[in-house]
């Protein structure tokens, strides 16, 4: 039996440890089976942090688990962001109250279907870092933002009298490296950080012995056949008690792709073994909720951008609401309490609005004020120090025979115009091959109007620098040459740069910024229904909803009543469509999850 394994337990500081025997964990020297579910601050209003929490406890919970992201707490090189959404130390203060335990993913690395799997863009300014290695470059970033974390939540574990009784080291490293040594880096900062709860990794069942080591806890990560994947961490973990990591009751969504549904009968069937033979889990997701703003990530390969929904088909919907799947888990997990626990009653849901259609009556064009171009030769957004949405890359076509324009290696979707008209679109998801060039018998505007995705937030590909990597190669008759001298124009990627654009009553063509404004007398959540609208983002009131595509599945967008008020709402949507014919949205009581077009 391996030392650590006869009984770890927590520093006695506060009088309370956590840890394990041969066969159980033990709160306080006491059997304790964690039922977990899994839900990020970050996807979550503020104000919905304390309903959502008691919706997890109700639902049978006894802890739940959160991933932090790095990006999130640092946005640039030593500004730290702890506050608001970020304040991640408040939502464990609330989690406590509410009666769960906490255990924390604090990563560098957390994948989650997050932008850049959690971390911060700018790493990538340095072209040839290699990240979760042993680079000095990348561990040297790692220790800052870890030893960060432990100022903030290092006095909140449970043998300080907090919420959280366990912490992860790095994520699911086993499907990426097989690097030990780099683990144990990553464990050594945690520890000088500050954490003295049990420490652990998790992994898939055939992962598992590319990065477990047997100083440091493992769990194993699945979503289905318990028995078959416990026996793989037996292999690991000869003893001690059985865990499952991420336990999946539904899946993420792709753009163009279908709704992910996860079967309610096989969640509860498996969850069900998995009491019956007293081992913990945490459900992957408990409560998804929506990857705002610019968070959400993409996989790859191929390049699968994902949608600003993170409904997940989880126990709890995407607007706070319980499903069927919520309800089959709270009878099954009532029937497993440990003694002298009960469950709460599931908590009032939160009002819900329809709103009336209403125009958004002014316009800007997007490309209306470029501002002075860059010309250092910087192809990509990060060498541009622009971490999210838009660059505007210009350059002068000679004239000759028609030809095409080979695909440059785009990331992610590159809008294509010569002389401020539309020719074609290079898209990563479909990897277009060409464009095809019109011939001409004089110098024209060439535009590659480039978006970004979302950077790769699992596997190999997560060095994802966005922009035009590559050249451009243009080809005339028989002649074919790579395009020099691009100028690029960085493009207001927030409410506030877009505020200052030069708004007009009507519409205006090609890519563009509508401006408009709802009156409400009452507040409550709403779906926005984006039907008639092409690609683009959304901000109401200065909250940045996310990103929308006509390709679906997802075609509304959730807004929390709190980011509403009584009286004028100003919607600000930006659209890279060619036109928008009808520029009016409504509020809607239920989202549209399900519904693909081609594109």
């Amino acid at each position: 039996m391996l030392p650590f394994l006869a009984l770890a337990v927590a520093s006695l500081q506060a009088g309370h440890t956590f840890g394990w025997d041969s066969h159980d964990f033990l709160l306080d020297g006491k059997r304790f089976e964690i039922r977990s579910g899994e839900m990020h601050a970050a996807r979550v209003p503020r104000d919905y942090w304390r309903h959502r929490l008691q919706m997890v406890r109700a639902m049978g919970c006894n802890t739940v688990c959160a991933y932090l992201f790095w990006n999130q707490h640092e946005p640039e090189p030593g500004k730290w962001n702890f506050k608001g959404n970020a304040d991640i130390a408040e939502y464990c203060r609330i989690a406590q109250q509410v009666g769960l335990k906490v255990i924390l993913r604090p990563g560098p690395y957390s994948c989650a279907e997050w932008e850049f799997g959690g971390f911060p863009w700018w790493l990538l300014k340095t072209r040839d870092i290699k990240l979760r290695t042993r680079d000095p470059r990348y561990l040297a970033a790692v220790k800052r933002y870890l030893l960060r974390v432990g100022k903030e939540l290092a006095p909140l574990q449970w043998s300080h009298g907090g919420p959280i009784i366990m912490v992860q080291v790095e994520n699911e490293y086993g499907s990426y490296g097989k690097d030990k040594e780099y683990i144990g880096d990553v464990r050594d900062d945690l520890k000088e950080a500050g954490f003295d709860v049990p420490l652990f990794t998790c992994d898939g069942p055939s992962q598992l012995p590319n990065d477990t080591r047997p100083d440091i806890f493992s769990v194993v990560n699945f979503g289905g056949d318990p028995e078959e994947s416990f026996a793989a961490l037996r292999k690991i973990r000869p003893t001690g008690p059985l865990m499952c990591g991420e336990f999946y009751p539904g899946w993420f969504d792709a753009w163009g792709k279908p709704h992910s549904i996860g079967s309610t009968e096989e969640t509860v069937r498996d969850l069900g073994k998995m009491l019956d033979m007293g081992a913990s889990f945490s459900i992957y997701m408990v409560h998804g909720g929506t990857s705002f703003g610019y968070t959400a990530g993409a996989n790859s390969p191929p390049f699968a951008p994902q949608t600003t929904s993170y409904d997940y088909d989880a126990p709890i919907s995407e607007g706070g609401l319980p499903t069927p799947k919520y309800f089959a888990l709270r009878e099954l997990f009532s029937k497993h309490l440990l003694p002298r626990e009960t469950l709460p009653d599931v908590p009032k849901a939160n009002p819900v609005i329809a709103i009336p259609r209403f125009r958004l009556e002014e316009s800007a064009s997007f490309l209306s004020s470029l501002g002075r171009p860059v010309r250092t030769g910087a192809r990509t957004f990060e060498e541009l120090d622009h971490p999210y949405g838009c660059v505007l890359y210009r350059t002068t076509l000679p004239p000759g025979l028609g030809g095409s324009i080979a695909d440059p290696g785009v990331h992610d979707i590159a809008y294509v115009s010569l002389d401020g008209k539309r020719i074609g679109v290079f898209d990563r998801r479909r990897g277009t091959d060409k464009i095809a060039l019109p011939e001409s018998s004089r110098p024209q505007t060439l535009d590659f109007l480039v978006e970004a995705m979302g950077r790769v937030n699992y596997g190999r590909d997560i060095h994802d620098r966005k922009g035009l990597p590559n050249l451009v190669l243009a080809t005339r008759g028989d002649v074919s040459e790579m395009l020099g001298n691009w100028n690029a124009y960085p493009l207001p990627y927030e409410h506030d740069g877009l505020e200052k654009l030069r708004f007009r009553p009507g519409q205006s063509a090609g890519p563009s910024v509508y401006r408009g404004s709802v009156d409400l007398k009452a507040t409550g959540d709403t779906y926005l229904d984006m039907h008639g609208w092409n690609k683009g983002m959304v901000w109401v009131n200065g909250h940045n909803l996310g990103r929308f595509w006509h390709i679906g599945p997802t075609q509304t967008m959730y807004l929390p009543g709190p980011w509403l008020k009584r009286g004028a709402n100003e919607v600000l949507i930006l659209d890279l469509g060619e036109s928008v014919p009808d520029p009016s949205v409504q509020g809607l009581t239920n989202p549209v999850l399900d519904e693909v077009h081609p594109g």
